[in-house]
């Protein structure tokens, strides 16, 4: 995911690729005007780069496949991943890039950090099931990373808001 980071942290910061910043859902309001063709290309190109050069970490029970199919699964898993909370947040009418500090829209902060960690383990089903330790473990590792990365971003005004 941090490859994702990476490549997405400055695309943002220097609005690079404006032709891609248009959202998925054609304006319709599904997921809100911030997620966009260019989030979902840069964020998973970065995901499938960086899964290249860490391949040799990756568990062995993945070797049996291509880095190159792992990579897309764990890209297409981490685009996908952001859409369904997305969808849910329009629909309880919180807007693209707001929060509600009620303790559902708390909730929804907390799982936003890492949404797209369960949307992984889905998509590499093809090819490896990931153990449920592996996935809470994950889970919550990636929440605090999210959020240490979220207040980053906010200090070098890629982000609007800290969390």
């Amino acid at each position: 995911m941090l490859g994702a980071v990476v490549l997405h942290a400055p695309v943002l910061r220097f609005d690079l690729l404006k032709p891609l910043k248009r959202p998925i859902d054609g304006g319709r309001g599904w997921f809100g005007a911030n997620k966009t063709w260019r989030g979902a290309l840069v964020m998973f190109t970065g995901v499938f780069l960086a899964t290249g050069v860490v391949w040799e970490l990756m568990p062995d029970s993945l070797h049996d496949e291509s880095w190159l199919v792992v990579g897309a699964l764990i890209g297409a898993g981490t685009v996908l991943g952001e859409l369904p909370n997305s969808y849910l947040k329009r629909r309880l009418g919180i807007a693209p890039g707001q929060r509600r500090l009620s303790p559902g829209g708390v909730a929804l902060i907390a799982y936003d950090q890492a949404d797209f960690v369960p949307a992984i383990a889905i998509c590499l089903l093809p090819v490896w099931t990931m153990p449920l330790d592996t996935l809470v473990l994950g889970f919550v590792a990636v929440a605090a990373v999210h959020l240490v990365v979220n207040v980053i971003g906010y200090a070098i005004g890629a982000r609007e808001q800290p969390i």
